[in-house]
């Protein structure tokens, strides 16, 4: 690294959900500005007007702010830079656009839609470049008085690059190393739109070197755009202060085929955005991480990992842990295949790993919503440590401690009806005096109580403490039973004893 502060930007545009791979895009960015003390910028683009929706920015704003990525410069907590909103700089793109013309790299174009779709009609795969633009109406085919006259009118009008012919253009990319492109199987991009709002190519180039970006991490879809951008960093003189760029590897479906897509989680049954998103046109929703019960620190985690590693065995990395060790270097140029077995365990480590602390607003959420009153806090953080190595989602803590906190509904009957005896019966009965005698309530005595009780009877221990973990907790699942008892109590045990017997024995 230079002396040069590191300066990087997440730039979105607000059209919609934000897919994993934007969410990776921006962990890279915030992990290499912060290895390196820098800056994370984040900056809207929101200048195709035609596809911005109502909430998009807020939305994208609330998963960083989820996932715990926070920026450092932003249109809400603003900085020196602002605006950040591209739609805010509008008035600023002309200028560069209008120089571009002035020193013959740029082009204005008046071909209407309608003239330009009769070109893709008559010619197959045609390209507005260096083949076919002198047959267009625009300033290289027309007379400058012509082209005088057309703006004069207010003719619509957009900006285009002019390629050059038989150039190749050359950088260097962070990850992939030496990238060359031939300029003549290039197109002559748009730059400045008719309403007067730049394209992507225009304003990305003009923001960064005003933002003064040092590093532009983005995935590798966008490598075919980077010679536009080269040319113009090139062609408005400010090729020294060209960031350094890293062309992110996909994120591919989980047979290694293609970039994963939303479409690949709705058939494959899991979500491929950070949170819901509800499309405010349709009304489709389209589930998120968050919602399907991921820990945003788990999220993070999983997405460090497709296409990173820091050379060891190491999979559970913190944030801190991820800031510390992140290098560009360790960044593979192969697409990284998304599994999501594999995501579910990291968040079934990341839950293991939790303190019973911090997951308590999650699991309250959990309960709540599920209809549970939580009567104390100290018997949730109980609940919580015995249980959090069983669940994997966080919806899994209704299934796995719902029955702390109400008597079960409805017993696994499959499980005890064809084995049951009057014997059983009246050992349980037995039990419930000998648990009402007991001066202690741990669960090592209360194993031992009941084993000795067992072998009084003539039981094997499995006939009866299956019946006795679906009498506390209704199935077969669970910790420890005899932890579960000690931590519902002395009553609630016999009384819940009490209860199944009931139905044990209808």
């Amino acid at each position: 690294m230079s002396n040069q502060q590191v300066r990087v930007r997440f730039a979105p545009s607000p059209t919609g959900g934000l897919h994993l791979g934007g969410v990776r895009t921006v962990l890279f960015n915030y992990l290499f500005a912060k290895h390196h003390k820098g800056s994370f910028v984040l900056r809207i683009e929101d200048t195709d007007q035609n596809r911005y929706v109502e909430g998009a920015e807020e939305y994208i704003l609330d998963c960083l702010k989820w996932c715990g990525l926070h920026p450092d410069e932003s249109p809400v907590v603003g900085g020196p830079f602002a605006p950040y909103r591209q739609s805010e700089r509008k008035a600023l793109y002309r200028e560069y656009a209008e120089r571009l013309v002035a020193q013959g790299h740029a082009y204005y174009a008046f071909d209407t839609p309608a003239e330009l779709e009769q070109k893709r009609k008559d010619i197959p795969n045609f390209q507005y470049g260096h083949t076919y633009r002198n047959e267009m109406r625009n300033s290289l085919s027309l007379s400058e008085h012509e082209v005088d006259a057309l703006l004069d009118k207010g003719e619509p009008h957009v900006v285009r690059i002019k390629m050059p012919v038989e150039e190749t253009v050359n950088f260097n990319d962070m990850i992939r190393g030496h990238v060359s492109f031939d300029t003549n199987l290039v197109d002559d991009k748009v730059l400045l739109k008719a309403d007067g709002m730049p394209t992507y190519h225009l304003a990305v180039v003009v923001d960064d070197f005003l933002m003064k970006i040092t590093h532009a991490f983005r995935g590798e879809e966008w490598l075919p755009s980077a010679p536009v951008h080269l040319l113009l960093w090139e062609y408005l003189g400010w090729k020294e202060q060209m960031p350094q760029w890293a062309h992110l590897p996909l994120i591919l479906k989980p047979d290694g085929h293609g970039k994963l897509s939303k479409r690949d989680g709705a058939r494959l049954g899991f979500p491929v955005y950070a949170m819901n998103w509800t499309d405010p046109k349709t009304g489709e929703l389209t589930p998120g991480f968050k919602e399907l019960g991921f820990l945003p620190e788990a999220f993070l985690n999983l997405l460090a990992m497709l296409g990173w590693n820091d050379g060891t065995d190491q999979e559970i990395f913190s944030l801190d842990e991820l800031i510390e060790k992140f290098s560009i270097e360790r960044i593979s140029k192969a697409g990284a295949k998304f599994d999501f077995e594999k995501a579910k365990w990291y968040n079934a480590e990341w839950i293991k790993r939790s303190s019973a602390e911090s997951l308590k607003p999650h699991v309250e959420a959990v309960l709540q919503d599920k209809g549970l009153t939580i009567a104390e806090d100290k018997f949730l953080l109980k609940v919580i440590d015995l249980i959090k190595d069983r669940v994997t989602l966080l919806p899994d803590f209704y299934q796995q401690a719902g029955y702390f906190f109400q008597v079960p509904g409805e017993y696994d009957l499959n499980a005890i009806k064809p084995k049951w005896t009057d014997a059983k019966t009246d050992f349980f009965n037995e039990l419930v005096s000998v648990f009402e005698a007991s001066a202690t309530w741990e669960p090592a005595e209360l194993e031992t109580t009941f084993k000795a009780l067992t072998e009084q009877r003539g039981f094997k221990i499995g006939d009866v403490m299956l019946p006795f973990r679906i009498m506390l907790v209704g199935g077969k699942f669970g910790p420890h039973v005899f932890d579960i008892a000690a931590l519902l109590g002395k009553q609630e045990t016999i009384n819940r004893i009490k209860i199944a017997l009931q139905a044990f024995t209808a």
